[in-house]
């Protein structure tokens, strides 16, 4: 396998639709990326099979929330951050959450691009795995080494990290670009040697192929889980934003320490058998609140090492795109 070369984001955001069109990654996914129409009293929200908002979306607080304001709520869905960050910067949904990686892309390709909400650290949530048999046994060994991941995702940044931290070189591994299912079967069949990934994917894979983790986000990256918006939905629907944080922080309380619940009652939705979701979700943090100077500085930190690498084609300052709420809406 030769060396992928990087794409500039402008570059990779053409690809990333093309190949989002062709893949046919879903109706909900497809239908998301129809222009954008005027949001008529709905608010548009993508998520990911995992996190907060999944679960939001199946207990139905939101819309229980959101009725008696006139809105309605229109759901879609999105196997990862970047694609997700490419509609939203479309203007094709008003709302949506990603990990450390794509929001860093998606602001240097739009100003629009805001930061609404974050939820803590989760490191153990990330990790880089390698097949149980694998003569791989510490970071030091990625050298020379092929390595699948979605490119522009939380995973991304975590890769960056262990191979500074090993001492390796960026461009002294082989990195396949793939998405998680395409990295699975990549996995799988041993086309690859290492893959970086989140869960709940890494919890399948550890489940059924016994892979060993080489390396998680702890010492590494942070792996926090942002919520995100647009300059033009913060700006007209303040109060909107604050009912959907609310709601997300309702969801949050309920779920933290019953992850044998969660799992069950998530399980179908996903499609992801109960006892791995219970692994990922024991991994994952609850707390949604504002950007706090950690926070913005961890992400500073990420646009700054994909920068200097230039994966990113210009220097960004996260703090620009961080959002504050103004006082009436954020008392709702």
């Amino acid at each position: 396998m030769t060396q992928t070369k990087a794409l500039s984001p402008s570059a990779d955001a053409g690809l990333s639709r093309r190949l989002l069109l062709s893949a046919g990654l879903g109706l909900a996914a497809a239908s998301a990326l129809r222009p954008a129409r005027a949001a008529g009293g709905t608010v548009r929200i993508g998520y990911q099979k995992y996190g907060s908002l999944v679960l939001l979306k199946g207990r139905g607080n939101l819309e229980q929330a959101l009725k008696p304001l006139g809105y309605a709520v229109e759901w879609s869905e999105f196997p990862s951050g970047p694609p997700l960050m490419e509609a939203l910067n479309a203007g094709a949904i008003d709302f949506g959450s990603a990990g450390e990686a794509p929001p860093i892309f998606a602001q240097a390709a739009s100003a629009e691009l805001r930061y609404v909400a974050a939820e803590p650290p989760a490191p153990r949530g990330e990790a880089i795995l390698v097949p149980k048999d694998s003569p791989i046994k510490d970071l030091a060994d990625l050298r020379g080494r092929t390595i699948a991941l979605n490119k522009g995702s939380n995973v991304h940044f975590l890769l960056v990290r262990a191979l500074a931290k090993a001492g390796i070189p960026y461009d002294a591994v082989k990195l396949a670009f793939l998405a998680p299912a395409d990295a699975n079967a990549a996995f799988l069949r041993g086309a690859v040697e290492a893959w970086a990934i989140w869960d709940p994917y890494l919890a399948a894979a550890e489940r059924s192929t016994g892979a060993r983790v080489l390396a998680d986000g702890q010492d590494l990256a942070p792996n926090r889980q942002f919520y995100l918006s647009r300059r033009g939905f913060t700006g007209a629907s303040p109060a909107i934003v604050a009912e959907v944080l609310k709601a997300i922080g309702e969801v949050d309380a309920w779920a933290e320490g019953h992850a044998e619940t969660v799992a069950a009652d998530l399980a179908p939705s996903v499609g992801i058998p109960a006892p791995v979701l219970r692994v990922a979700l024991e991994r994952l943090s609850y707390g949604v609140a504002p950007l706090d100077a950690a926070a913005v500085d961890d992400q500073q930190k990420v646009a700054d090492a994909f920068h200097a690498l230039g994966l990113l084609p210009k220097p960004i300052r996260v703090a620009d795109a961080v959002w504050t709420a103004p006082k009436k809406a954020a008392s709702r």
